[in-house]
């Protein structure tokens, strides 16, 4: 089987991997604060007298994080495997088909590994 190769301009190429290391480097760093709210909350609830709505409240609180987390992880994921795609000269191609993904979507999400098309029919799976 051969390999297909990407047929986007090595501009937009360069542009979209800064676009990408962009995204990456500013979910890591709201990651990182989103932990160090964690470590404070779960400081905060040691010290004093507790109420069962405030912990309520913080649990709802980490369970949101939590799903925003996942969504990150994935993103991240998808951001990685972009990445990857220009270094193999891959990218613009979906991982599914190997059909190509309109420079519109690659602009809108820049980590899209599949056409939108396909995207569409993944999501409903899930």
């Amino acid at each position: 089987m051969t390999l297909k190769k990407s047929r986007l301009d090595p501009a937009f190429l360069e542009r979209q991997k800064r676009r990408l290391t962009e995204l990456r480097k500013q979910i890591l760093q709201v990651r990182r604060g989103q932990s160090s709210e964690q470590d404070a909350v779960n400081a905060e609830s040691n010290d004093g007298a507790r109420e069962f709505e405030d912990d309520a409240q913080k649990l709802t609180t980490l369970e949101l994080e939590g799903n925003l987390a996942a969504a990150d992880d994935d993103r991240l994921s998808n951001i990685e495997r972009a990445l990857q795609k220009i270094a193999d000269g891959t990218y613009g191609l979906s991982d599914g088909s190997g059909a190509p993904i309109s420079v519109e979507r690659l602009e809108a999400s820049p980590e899209a590994l599949y056409t939108l098309d396909e995207q569409k029919s993944r999501d409903v799976a899930r």
